[in-house]
């Protein structure tokens, strides 16, 4: 059977799409949309990535209006969450540290849901 190799693009609704592109940008290093061709876009390291359908009541998606939430891979949870911190972004850190790593959740500017997550054991970049 022929598979898919990855996530080519992640496109949403956004109120202000240029502020918005610049917060992602300026916080999370997501780079804004190329302008050209001629441009690469944003991109990421390989790893692991759950595509995961959920209940339309899940908290992963924080508000009943939403339909989805963004997980973004993290190399040092606690070096991002200070950054974010400094950059008065407000981030929750879970307590719990779980056998694929740890998580820290925080939204963008519109409300979105953004989960942040450092992996470890078999997820993690060196098992891979």
């Amino acid at each position: 059977m022929e598979s898919v190799t990855g996530i080519g693009g992640f496109f949403f609704r956004a109120r202000d799409p240029e502020s918005l592109a610049r917060w992602y940008d300026a916080n999370l290093g997501v780079a804004p949309t190329p302008t050209s061709y001629e441009e690469s876009p944003w991109r990421q390291e390989a790893g692991a990535t759950v595509f995961a359908p959920m209940a339309e009541d899940s908290p992963h998606l924080a508000t009943a209006t939403g339909t989805w939430s963004i997980n973004f891979r993290v190399s040092d949870l606690d070096a991002m969450v200070a950054q974010l911190r400094d950059n008065g972004v407000e981030v929750s850190e879970h307590e719990e540290v779980y056998p694929n790593g740890r998580f820290a959740e925080l939204v963008d500017p519109e409300g979105n849901p953004i989960q942040l997550w450092e992996p470890a054991g078999v997820d993690s970049a060196a098992q891979a």
